[in-house]
């Protein structure tokens, strides 16, 4: 899987998902089967031994996660890879990477739930629990994608703002973009930008204060088990590594954590825009779902209606004035997803006029089609709204 060429591929976008993974330094995955999502622990299971890596499959997703932030403690770039009820599972360990500032990523291949749901069929249903799935006040960073291709990107893009940012990363793929077959070109080596792990450049002997931002706000790392003892833990604490109940200190840490990744919304935003200049009328999507909303855009196109299409690649933090300032001229937005108006309500606020966004959709398992689209679009424009 690796090379100095550019290497071209007809895969699915779970295996683009576990190209990406491995282009971006993935050394170590702990994972346990779920659909739709399992291709990707297949798969690694087959690659990493050939690269030095290791592959886990654990009794549970709560391990799963657990040893995911081991590893990564331990230096090692670290993935799981789950769907719906496994995500769940995940949350407690999830909060503790967050909390221990632990970089690693999170791909889930989003299936319709709640509960068991329909697990071969497609929704966009987590949008909120990537965002509020663990507990406490926190941010997180949640990205998407509509292509094979661009789910080799943005996995690549995952790994480098987990490392960047000493962060969990969430991937929100969903089935259709999981399974389905496309074109993937894969480049050269050195193509695509990879950070590497910020290591720390104490000397062994000199205090170490793991928790210390930099000017720049990158907390340098050192190996767990390596040259410099420190502390790790879930509660609150200081530059140390230790628990502190010390107003101060709390207060610091926690807007620490929220502030590394909501003040740089902007420069963490990721997306596509198709035919903004011109458009009175605007759709917003991500995921499968914006490959229906795009085809609807060309084809009413064609036909001299000026529609163009938002495609959101980060979800969280949410791009808000990303997207106010793309939507600002249009009469009506509609926003295209699967789920029951998740990405709408954050529409909305972000909006110039939120009485004008509207919700299309459908929660059935079944992809949102260009004709879904149509059909409300008939009925907000037949209201002259």
């Amino acid at each position: 899987m690796g090379g100095n060429k550019a290497n071209s591929l007809f895969v699915q976008g779970n295996e683009a998902c576990v190209r990406g993974a491995l282009y971006a330094g993935l050394k170590f995955f702990a994972g346990y089967p779920i659909t739709p999502s399992t291709e990707i622990a297949e798969h690694l299971a087959r690659e990493l031994p050939r690269i030095g890596g290791a592959f886990i499959q654990m009794e549970d997703e709560i391990a799963s996660m657990c040893a995911v932030c081991g590893a990564s403690l331990a230096g090692a770039k670290s993935m799981t890879a789950t769907s719906g009820p496994g995500f769940s599972l995940k949350q407690e360990a999830v909060g503790y990477a967050v909390m221990a500032e632990i970089p690693c990523v999170i791909v889930n291949v989003q299936r319709a739930g709640p509960s068991t749901g329909l697990p071969t069929k497609v929704a966009q249903g987590d949008v909120n629990q990537a965002r509020w799935g663990t507990h406490g006040d926190h941010s997180i960073i949640a990205m998407t994608a509509s292509s094979v291709q661009d789910v080799f990107t943005v996995t690549v893009e995952a790994f480098n703002f987990a490392e960047t940012y000493r962060t969990p990363v969430i991937l929100l793929f969903d089935e259709v973009i999981g399974h389905m077959r496309e074109k993937l070109i894969i480049p050269e080596e050195g193509g695509l930008p990879v950070v590497e792990r910020l290591k720390t450049s104490v000397k062994v002997g000199v205090d170490y204060h793991p928790y210390l931002p930099r000017e720049d706000g990158r907390l340098p790392m050192s190996d767990y088990g390596g040259e410099h003892r420190f502390h790790v833990t879930g509660l609150y604490h200081n530059i140390w590594g230790f628990p502190t109940e010390n107003p101060e200190e709390t207060r610091a840490l926690l807007y620490h954590l929220v502030d590394k990744i909501e003040n740089r919304s902007h420069q963490l935003a990721r997306w596509k825009e198709y035919h903004l200049e011109d458009a009175d009328g605007i759709l917003v999507s991500y995921g499968a779902s914006a490959r229906s909303a795009l085809q609807y855009v060309e084809d009413r196109r064609a036909r001299g209606h000026r529609l163009g299409l938002l495609e959101l690649q980060t979800l969280w933090p949410f791009p808000k004035q990303l997207v106010r300032e793309k939507t600002a001229r249009a009469g009506n937005i509609f926003v295209v997803e699967m789920n029951m108006g998740q990405v709408l309500t954050r529409v909305k606020a972000a909006a110039v006029n939120p009485d004008n966004v509207f919700l299309i959709n459908r929660i059935d398992g079944s992809l949102v089609a260009p004709s879904d689209i149509e059909n409300i679009m008939r009925i907000v424009e037949g209201r002259g709204m």
